[in-house]
C-alpha cells in the first residue's frame, strides 16, 4: 500500500510499505492493505512504517490521516524524524498545546487538555 507523510512544511515520506501503525485520536491503530476507507484525527505520537522487517518512526504532534484499501495519508501538524527529537522540541510542542488549551471554551478546552496530556505521555514514552 502506498504511504504519504506530510506537513505543512515539507513532504516527509512517499513510499510504498505493509502496514502502518497510527496514533489515532480515538485510540491507536494499523492500516493494512484492504483496510476500510476512514478519515480521523491524529493525536500526538509515533507513527510506525513497517516494510517487511524494516520499520520507521516519524512523531507527530497530531493532524489527520485518510486510509483507503490502497493507501494511507498523513497530514501532520508537525512531524520530527527521530534525529529531531529533543527534550527541548517536545517541551515547546507541549507548551504551545497548553496555550492553545488555555484559550480555549469548555467543551473544546477538554480536546486540547487531551492533546496536552497526550503529549506528555509521547515525551515520557520516548524517554527524554
Amino acid at each position: 500500500m502506498q504511504f504519504d507523510l506530510v506537513s505543512p512544511e515539507r513532504s516527509i515520506a512517499s513510499f510504498e510499505v505493509n502496514a502502518v501503525d497510527l496514533p489515532g485520536a480515538e485510540g491507536d491503530m494499523t492500516a493494512m492493505d484492504g483496510h476500510l476507507p476512514l478519515l480521523t484525527s491524529l493525536r500526538p505520537g509515533i507513527i510506525k512504517v513497517r516494510n517487511g522487517s524494516d520499520e520507521t518512526r516519524y512523531i507527530v504532534a497530531g493532524g489527520f490521516v485518510e486510509i483507503t484499501s490502497q493507501s494511507v495519508t498523513v497530514l501532520a501538524d508537525k512531524v520530527f524524524l527521530d534525529e529531531e527529537v529533543t527534550s527541548t522540541a517536545l517541551d515547546d510542542l507541549i507548551e504551545r498545546l497548553k496555550n492553545t488549551a488555555n484559550n480555549k471554551e469548555m467543551q473544546e478546552k477538554d480536546k486540547a487538555d487531551k492533546q496536552v496530556g497526550d503529549a506528555i505521555s509521547l515525551k515520557a514514552q520516548l524517554g527524554i
